[in-house]
């Protein structure tokens, strides 16, 4: 049996040292690094060990049991939220670590959010519980309340066969009505009981609780026994099934190779064997067992099996590969944009390629060059992420960055429809492209759609326009911010027998997109987060006055015990630094998480676009057309007059 595990918690919970113990007591590692010691064993980055944080999802594989497990260690900072995310995509269950001295953290109400938009099992471990101000009891109360009400106590209840005794039994025959109806008839029956707490616990109907103490291996041994008995798959009855994985994450080793970790759901992969991807069909040329820092080779991987392939270019993290190829999505997105700055002796190009090669590890990084300033930008979720980059840099690449402010990061979208034409006919090169943009609906990105009959334009090039259409992050007229929430409407085009290439159509399809917008009634779009914030009650005066100073949106308090919590929604540029705010207020006792909702009409918009001096023909909206043996620029608002396609655009 393979089961991939994975663990979370807030920073600081005890996380890595847990996982530095599953390890020990599994015989996986011979003796327990420590976070405080720098010899973690999954924190195996130098940068990891030299600041005591986990920021990379690192794994490791051992036999346990008769089983093969797969163990993946996830950041706990906020601002490596994203990569702690893509490793949930290919857990089959995760444990989340809670401190019984700080209780349920901020970022643990973050995390078990996307637990349950992943639909991942969960069990639960109290640590710290030998601390000074631990209260194992009242935290697990607030986990209750706070996380899941089926948070099922298995403290000294869960011998290592799988015997129940006490009120656990009484609790898991509560969740099977058919259990409890046997219980009350015939007793208790391990086998039972064991075979419906694994049932509740996949269908995350019960999420098991245990205690204990990593730094000093207390209560992870039971722990482990409990998780070996609740956590079964049946990845051996898929292996004979179509292909199908899912990527988890992007590396590059020290010989510069890219390795793609890949989840395989069902089928087999060989070394030198091919695979179906997004981009389309590849040979993966190499395969890998990683575990921590080191790794073996394999000819072959498994339904079950959490493998690094070499060979997969353009595979993303979240890309579905084999029997069904898809792209996909993520929750967390950055909110926040900064520009690099770097020695003038790094050429630009240089200095572009090493971010896009860090892009690919962090997708949401975003990086964006700005034609207008000359510039690379990136998307981060904080100033520790910008740390660890800038210091990323230095030790791969021997160069030295900085950071200019971190701005929120805007959006643009348009009001109403616009149509634009785009022309591109430099000598012995031709293609034209007539759009509408129309806008659409919230949190769609950007659409597609051709109303344009293949009789006019043929199928195979209306495809490439497609194409063009998402591999380009389309900018707006206003700030320049990207564009979202917009259609593109594809009415006609024109291609020449002899003269037209691909990527002909991909210069006419920019322009095209660029040219409606300038005619377009743009729209600034601020990001607006859903919030919650906790904090004593003594202190309700003072907060409900900065939130109703933010112009946020908040429901009415809730009291519980000595505490308040506030729910609502507001600008993130407003909320930006307030839960540090908060924490001094309180004295550390009260916090504040937020995440994405969606994207709104931004308040103060035209000061904003006063500020930026964007001037929108820096990504030219001009077309080029071709006379007399010479192409010749003519100007966005002429093109109209030049097109050679009657369309909605050019009636």
């Amino acid at each position: 049996m393979k089961k991939t595990i994975g663990i979370l918690a807030h920073v600081d919970a005890g996380k890595t040292t847990f996982s530095e113990q599953i390890l020990y007591h599994a015989h996986a590692l011979r003796a327990c690094g420590r976070v405080d010691h720098k010899d973690a064993f999954m924190d195996s980055h130098p940068i990891e060990r030299e600041r005591g944080i986990t920021i990379f999802s690192d794994q490791a594989c051992f036999d346990y049991d008769g089983d093969t497990w797969y163990l993946v260690d996830t950041p706990g900072h906020a601002d490596f939220s994203s990569e702690m995310e893509r490793a949930l995509s290919v857990m089959d269950y995760a444990v989340v670590v809670v401190s019984a001295v700080e209780g349920v953290q901020s970022h643990t109400e973050t995390v078990w959010r996307l637990l349950e938009r992943y639909q991942v099992p969960a069990f639960v471990f109290l640590n710290k519980i030998d601390r000074a101000g631990a209260d194992a009891d009242a935290v697990i109360a607030r986990i209750r309340e706070r996380l899941s009400s089926d948070v099922l106590d298995l403290r000294n209840a869960f011998s290592a066969d799988g015997t129940l005794n006490g009120e656990a039994i009484e609790a898991v025959a509560g969740g099977d009505e058919a259990l409890l109806e046997r219980y009350f008839t015939d007793g208790y029956d391990r086998d039972a009981f064991l075979e419906s707490l694994r049932r509740q616990v996949r269908e995350r109907r019960a999420f098991p609780l245990m205690a204990g103490s990593a730094l000093r291996g207390e209560g992870i041994e039971d722990f482990l026994n409990m998780l070996s008995l609740l956590t079964p798959t049946d990845y051996e009855r898929h292996e004979s099934e179509p292909l199908q994985a899912r990527a988890a994450k992007v590396r590059y080793d020290a010989q510069g190779s890219r390795m793609v970790f890949l989840k395989l759901t069902a089928g087999t992969l060989q070394a030198r064997g091919e695979i179906d991807t997004p981009q389309g069909r590849m040979k993966v040329s190499e395969l890998r067992i990683y575990s921590g820092a080191k790794f073996r080779q394999v000819s072959e991987a498994r339904a079950g099996d959490l493998v690094a392939a070499a060979g997969l270019a353009g595979v993303t993290p979240g890309d579905r590969l084999g029997a069904r190829c898809e792209k996909s999505r993520f929750v967390l997105t950055p909110l926040l944009t900064a520009r690099v700055r770097y020695p003038r002796e790094v050429q630009k190009t240089r200095m572009l390629e090493i971010m896009r090669r860090l892009e690919d590890e962090e997708p949401m990084l975003g990086v964006q060059w700005n034609a207008e300033t000359g510039s690379i930008e990136l998307q981060v979720m904080g100033a520790i992420q910008l740390e660890i980059l800038r210091e990323l840099v230095r030790t791969r690449y021997g160069i030295d960055i900085d950071f200019g402010a971190c701005r929120v990061a805007y959006r643009e979208t348009i009001a109403s429809p616009a149509c634009g034409i785009g022309h591109f006919e430099p000598l012995r090169h031709y293609a034209e492209v007539h759009v509408r943009l129309e806008p659409g609906a919230r949190g769609s990105g950007i659409t597609f759609e051709s109303v344009c009959h293949v009789d006019d334009l043929a199928l195979n090039w209306q495809r490439l326009i497609r194409t063009h259409v998402f591999e380009y992050a389309h900018s707006g007229v206003l700030i320049g911010a990207p564009l979202t929430d917009v259609k593109v409407v594809l009415l006609a085009g024109r291609a020449h027998l002899k003269h037209t290439e691909g990527g002909d159509f991909r210069e006419a399809t920019y322009r095209a997109i660029r040219n409606a917008l300038m005619y377009a009634d743009s729209v600034l779009l601020e990001p607006i987060c859903r919030f919650e914030l906790r904090a004593p009650a003594e202190n309700i005066g003072t907060i409900l006055g900065d939130l109703t100073a933010m112009h946020a949106e908040y429901d009415s308090p809730v009291f519980e015990h000595d505490d308040i919590v506030v729910k609502g929604s507001v600008a993130f540029s407003r909320l930006s630094g307030y839960p540090e705010k908060l924490t001094a207020l309180t004295h550390g006792r009260g916090w504040c998480a937020w995440q994405s909702d969606h994207y709104a009409p931004c308040e103060n918009a035209a000061a904003i676009i006063e500020e930026r001096q964007y001037n929108p023909q820096w990504e030219t909206p001009d077309s080029i057309f071709c006379a007399k043996g010479a192409g010749f620029n003519v100007a966005w608002d002429k093109v109209k007059d030049f097109a050679h396609v009657h369309s909605e655009a050019n009636p």
